[in-house]
């Protein structure tokens, strides 16, 4: 019962919780507008005084909108690594949003699969599995970004050639891709070029670009262009061997998804048919199915059941995945 309590708890504080923190943003950017708005119809714009506020060039990272969830996420290691991951992904959530939505996701199923079956064994997995569906998500953000950026690397590498063989510094040829590209790309040369402009040497922000993107691809050339940098030599055609290198890698990495499509396609349906299978049994036969998680044998033959699912789609995902 105190589980149940608690389970109910978690649920309306991480619903209510999500709910104040995605309506405060909006609240606070109406409420900003009006008290401008009256400010200037009561003193006049002319009347406002301009003070001028020292610029802090220090990047201001919040936790969380709350203040003492903010505070409370503060001191944890793991937090960095979810922004991290936030910023990988390009979103702009805050660990403690977050946490909130992973939270929420697994409290509220929980609770309502606890109320209607009455079997916590059953419903606290059910709820760990809903509960990292925001992860899941983020990552999913993560590869579509990061191999979005791999796939128009070579063609920033053949507008940097251009601009290097026509005289331009190697800065000038950053900011042209920043212009020239679209977003991520663009964005993240933007943010080393940016770098330098405010100081930052030349190798920091290179390195401050692989860490924000890690690809093998963007590491090899950017370790190609510092060594370019200390000992001298032809960067434009150091360049130009990249990109052909990295379409040739394109090119081998599309005719291995050719050659495993048959391999993911096995996967997918024998990680899916046994979900369909039982919701459709479900359907037939409510009855029936709901011995699964009504007896005792039952939830044993389901947890039997999860596991090996799981360990088959692991092996499926080991064969199947080729590193190039």
């Amino acid at each position: 019962m105190a589980l149940l309590f608690l389970t109910v708890f978690l649920a309306v504080f991480s619903a209510a919780a999500l709910l104040l923190i995605v309506g405060t943003g909006s609240a606070k950017t109406e409420q900003r507008k009006q008290i401008y708005a009256t400010l200037e119809a009561v003193v006049g714009p002319a009347s406002v005084p301009q003070v001028i506020q020292p610029i802090n060039f220090r990047k201001t990272q919040t936790r969380s909108a709350v203040p003492l969830l903010d505070r409370l996420l503060g001191g944890a290691d793991f937090v960095r690594h979810i922004q991290r991951l936030l910023k990988e992904a390009g979103m702009k959530w805050t660990p403690g949003v977050f946490l909130l939505m992973s939270l929420t996701c697994f409290a509220v199923p929980a609770y309502l699969l606890d109320l209607r079956t009455h079997m916590i064994l059953v419903a606290l997995p059910a709820g760990l599995i809903l509960g990292v569906l925001p992860l899941g998500y983020v990552l999913f953000k993560r590869h579509s970004r990061i191999s979005k950026f791999e796939k128009e690397l070579p063609e920033a590498l053949d507008l940097m050639v251009g601009a290097l063989r026509v005289g331009h510094s190697f800065s000038a040829a950053i900011s042209l891709i920043t212009r020239e590209c679209p977003d991520p790309l663009g964005t993240e040369f933007k943010v080393c070029f940016e770098e330098q402009n405010f100081g930052l040497d030349m190798r920091t922000s290179l390195e401050n670009l692989v860490e924000r993107m890690p690809l093998q691809d963007l590491r090899i050339v950017v370790t190609a262009i510092l060594i370019q940098r200390e000992s001298g030599g032809n960067l434009a055609e150091l360049l130009e061997k990249a990109s052909n290198v990295i379409r040739q890698r394109f090119r081998l990495k599309r005719q291995v998804q050719v050659f495993t499509a048959q391999g993911r396609l096995t996967g997918w349906i024998l990680t899916l048919l046994p979900f369909i299978l039982g919701a459709g049994l479900y359907m037939l036969n409510p009855k029936t199915m709901s011995l699964l998680w009504t007896t005792p044998i039952g939830v044993k033959l389901l947890i039997g059941a999860a596991i090996s699912l799981l360990i088959g789609s692991v092996i499926i995902q080991k064969i199947i995945h080729i590193k190039i």
